[in-house]
């Protein structure tokens, strides 16, 4: 490819990315449950896209192209054996919401990445597109290369498995220590007050 081919190249890529950037960033975000994590899976696969920015055939295509990208970049990543994967015992920070009590939306997101949580990287992804991004399942067929029903489908059971988990979340007994007595020593009862 000549320089100036090339350069007429990367200028159309960005122009084509500009009206997807913030909710493509986002996306990205929410996939990787965190704003470092996303950022640096959206720089990744925004280098992957411009490194296969030839590939595309129609620039009418840009959006499901740019995001199939995105998704197999962050299944990638995520393909290390399940006993090599870092789990944080620690939850993600997360900043509150604008209004008067931001203890609903901390909840609602909390519940919303547990569920997300039990879902493979490819299913996450649809979920989050579908659910948060407002791709419809015609869009969602043509990102993945699957027939519609096929989406709809994986939405189901996707959807299923996220309720599951967060029910099996919700009937867990908990069993909260207040005065430590529960790591006493046998024999050292304390003596009553």
């Amino acid at each position: 490819m000549r320089r100036t081919d090339q350069h007429n190249a990367h200028d159309l890529f960005w122009r084509l990315l500009e009206p997807e950037h913030r909710r493509a960033e986002a996306f990205c975000r929410r996939l990787a449950r965190g704003s470092d994590d996303g950022d640096d899976l959206y720089q990744e696969g925004l280098l992957t896209a411009l490194r296969k920015f030839d590939s595309l055939r129609d620039p009418g295509s840009f959006r499901p192209w740019l995001y199939r990208i995105l998704v197999n970049t962050y299944r990638n990543r995520n393909r290390t054996p399940w006993w090599r994967r870092r789990v944080s015992l620690t939850g993600h920070a997360i900043e509150p919401s604008a209004g008067p009590d931001p203890a609903e939306a901390h909840a609602a997101r909390r519940w919303l990445q547990r569920g997300l949580a039990v879902l493979s990287a490819e299913d996450r992804a649809l979920v989050c597109l579908y659910e948060l991004e407002g791709w419809s399942v015609a869009d969602l067929a043509a990102m993945a290369g699957r027939p519609e029903g096929t989406i709809k489908a994986r939405l189901a059971r996707s959807r299923e498995k996220m309720r599951r988990a967060i029910e099996r979340c919700l009937t867990q007994p908990e069993h909260p220590v207040t005065d430590g007595a529960a790591y006493a020593l046998p024999g050292s009862e304390r003596p009553p007050e």
